[in-house]
């Protein structure tokens, strides 16, 4: 393995393309105008694909990341004695471009995995922990999901039920989830549970728990939209070795607030990738087509879209010069997420005063009632990675300096 200070980010990148170019064809060079009426016209907030499809889209990721991490290309911000290369951002943003070029699988189902868990574990996980379970997760070897909402703590997640017990060696979990994206493919997920009644925020721990362990039982979890892109997930007396506890005993709050940061971060920043849901082009389109062009609503919705979208950009600029210096998300990631959902809220608007009835009632015309599974689908992507009101409250404290709301007495 070449040495980080001999690795430049051409060389890199040449790299790169000799590996892509040898297991990988080019994407065809597709137009990125926007012509109504063309292509297909469903676009969803939280997709639910076919199980079969599914199944066959892990195994794809799996073999991607394979290999790519064993081509040395897979993790090369890591530390080298983790199978990383030690290289910077800047490295890694040259490669993930490149990828872009080439008909990869991508990846998407591994957000949760790499961008939120892998560096929590990183944070707060044993040396142990870190050798044994972030290799396996950057080369798609596990796959990762993420246990915190609960049915009586949502936002409110300091007041979650689901509780750890010693026992010998090791911990009984037993509690329910919901709200959990993957859990019906993940290997592991990294749950937080109640371990003491002491005081709160002091009596959380975290822990890494087997999905296929005895007790752990998935179900998907149906949606107003239709989709089913979430599961609940009941643990029942689910025993856990202390050696994949993260962090302190106690201190699960702040592997919490880690693991949120990244999360934001991820929403945030990500956006939609190239689903078409964030293109103005569409909108401006669609305007014209129902011949709403000269309406005064309309038109003030709409460039309020434009702002939204073009301040959201700039700073997911801003944010991702930080991380490129490697700073943790910080509060700039509930920014990042709270604009998000705004602009998605604002997306909802402009469809309902445009399209009308259109979204309720199939008339077969083009980009009409296919948008009815976006309009359902925002207050669900107001609570995802964080409620409005949670993250108001974040950047209030944190960025402007306010005071905290005082408590409610029960």
């Amino acid at each position: 393995m070449q040495s980080p200070t001999m690795t430049s980010i051409g060389e890199l990148q040449d790299e790169c393309e000799a590996f892509l170019s040898e297991h990988y064809s080019l994407r065809p060079t597709v137009s990125r105008s926007f012509v109504w009426g063309e292509g297909s016209d469903q676009i969803v907030l939280f997709e639910s694909p076919d199980p079969e499809a599914q199944q066959a889209e892990v195994t794809a990721v799996r073999g991607w990341r394979r290999l790519l991490f064993d081509a040395g290309l897979g993790w090369v911000v890591g530390p080298v004695d983790l199978g990383g290369r030690g290289l910077t951002r800047g490295h890694q943003q040259a490669l993930d471009a490149a990828c872009r070029r080439y008909t990869v699988p991508g990846n998407s189902m591994l957000t949760i995995s790499i961008g939120m868990i892998a560096p929590t574990i990183m944070r707060h996980g044993s040396e142990s922990l870190q050798r044994r379970i972030v290799p396996a997760l950057q080369r798609g070897d596990l796959i990762a999901c993420q246990l915190f909402s609960e049915p009586g703590a949502g936002s409110d997640l300091a007041s979650l039920s689901t509780s750890a017990r010693r026992d010998g060696d090791g911990w009984r979990i037993t509690g329910q989830k919901v709200w959990t994206s993957g859990a019906h493919f993940s290997d592991i997920g990294e749950i937080i549970c109640r371990t003491g009644e002491g005081e709160r925020h002091s009596n959380l721990t975290a822990f890494l728990v087997d999905m296929g362990a005895p007790g752990v039982v998935v179900r998907p979890l149906k949606q107003m939209t239709g989709s089913a892109a979430f599961n609940e997930v009941f643990l029942d007396d689910v025993w856990v070795p202390d050696e994949d506890r993260l962090g302190d005993v106690g201190q699960g709050w702040s592997v919490a607030l880690t693991t949120l940061a990244n999360e934001r971060s991820a929403i945030g920043g990500d956006g939609f990738g190239g689903s078409g849901l964030l293109n103005v082009d569409r909108y401006i389109a669609m305007v014209r087509m129902f011949g709403r062009s000269s309406d005064a609503v309309v038109r003030q919705q709409l460039v309020d879209l434009w702002i939204g979208l073009r301040v959201a950009k700039y700073t997911r600029r801003r944010a991702s010069a930080g991380r490129a210096s490697g700073s943790p998300p910080g509060p700039e990631a509930s920014i990042e997420k709270l604009a998000l959902s705004n602009n998605v809220l604002r997306i909802s608007g402009l469809l309902s005063t445009v399209l009308g009835a259109r979204l309720i009632a199939d008339t077969g015309e083009w980009g009409t009632y296919a948008w009815r599974e976006v309009v359902l689908g925002v207050p669900g992507y107001k609570i995802a990675g964080g409620t409005d009101e949670i993250l108001k409250n974040l950047i209030g404290e944190r960025v402007l300096g306010l005071p905290k709301e005082p408590r409610p007495v029960r």
